[in-house]
């Protein structure tokens, strides 16, 4: 078995215009003083990365990662998931999405695509210039509109939706199988691959790629009433990355899963600090350690109520709390009376 590695902690809903998260030696001084290990940067922000740099200079990426070290902060993954959403838009969300791109392609999907792939390999390139071998995103999403089957949906339209997926991402894939690096995609509503049942689709149409694999997080799974711990085992080697997010899922009478066009406070399902929802952090860190997953713990906050720096700080504490350090022994070694082949054969009675 091996030991999870942290408390980490993603930075994309800390970085901003006042110090100290608006530069990268501040940012990570913070992480640091909460409690973290490692960090997860949002490739997008150029507040605090440079991803054009790092894709092409590893002499960038060593003085870059050297002062989040001197901070005391491991980098432990780069994220695209706004330019990954990009890979993939439904033109119902065309105005919504532009506001993660580029200006320069604002208004015309095709070149908004065509920069959200290069955005996608260039992180890929930069993680393998980090010594990172994985890279988490979004897959982006064509069928979601039609996610609940009314108006009944035509015959083929969800295979024709999932057959463009794949084909717009097997040559990203291919390019991080030539970096070495993993693609984990968060299994996220919104996107096309928001639970298991999607992501297989998917992995069947780029036949299986050693290099599609998954982000672990139980809020998006409590909050679609999936269980979550079933999903560990059946999951269990393509998960390469862990998001430590709480949730909590309170149907009544009026509301329930799809929460009434209500905002995060008032939805029956909603994201919390962690220890504040209803996950059981307990049992799934039990099951990553027996799993022998030896990535990340990361705390990804987003809470409806609480301050994000005290989120913050209480989660590095939570996290090493329920990180599970495997004994290298079994715990009745001492009883141990020793066997050989022959002691084997005596005890089943074979050589009489």
């Amino acid at each position: 078995m091996k030991t999870i590695k942290g408390p980490a902690l993603f930075l994309a809903q800390f970085a901003g215009d006042a110090a100290p998260f608006d530069t990268w030696d501040g940012i990570t001084k913070w992480a640091a003083d909460c409690g973290y290990a490692g960090v997860q940067v949002p490739s997008w922000d150029a507040r605090l990365f440079d991803l054009g740099k790092a894709a092409e200079s590893r002499d960038y990426c060593d003085a870059w990662k050297g002062q989040a070290a001197a901070n005391g902060i491991e980098v432990t993954e780069l994220s695209t998931h706004l330019q990954g959403q990009l890979v993939a838009v439904h033109p119902a969300y065309d105005t919504a999405f532009d506001g993660f791109a580029d200006p320069s392609v604002h208004s015309d999907p095709k070149a908004r695509q065509e920069w959200a792939v290069d955005q996608v390999c260039k992180a890929i390139t930069a993680s393998r210039n980090l010594g990172i071998d994985k890279l988490c995103t979004f897959s982006g999403a064509l069928a979601w509109p039609y996610v609940y089957p009314w108006p009944q949906r035509p015959a083929g339209l969800i295979d024709a939706a999932f057959d463009e997926l794949a084909a717009r991402w097997r040559p990203i894939l291919d390019h991080a199988e030539e970096m070495g690096v993993d693609i984990c995609y968060e299994i996220h509503p919104g996107e096309d691959l928001h639970d298991g049942v999607t992501f297989e689709m998917f992995l069947d149409r780029v036949g299986g790629h050693p290099r599609a694999n998954m982000l672990y997080d139980p809020s998006h799974y409590v909050l679609q009433c999936l269980d979550y711990l079933d999903n560990i085992d059946i999951y269990r080697d393509r998960i390469k990355m862990f998001h430590v997010k709480d949730a909590e899922f309170n149907p009544s009478g009026r509301q329930g899963v799809y929460g009434g066009y209500q905002s995060w406070v008032d939805r029956a399902g909603r994201f919390r600090s962690l220890g504040d929802g209803q996950v059981d952090f307990g049992a799934i860190f039990s099951k990553m350690a027996a799993n022998d997953f030896d990535g990340w713990a990361v705390v990804e906050w987003e809470c409806a109520l609480k301050h994000p720096e005290d989120g913050a700080r209480e989660g590095a504490a939570f996290v090493k709390d329920h990180i599970i350090r495997v004994t290298p022994q079994a715990f009745d070694d001492f009883a141990a009376g020793g066997a050989d082949d022959a002691a084997n054969r005596a005890m089943l009675g074979l050589d009489r």
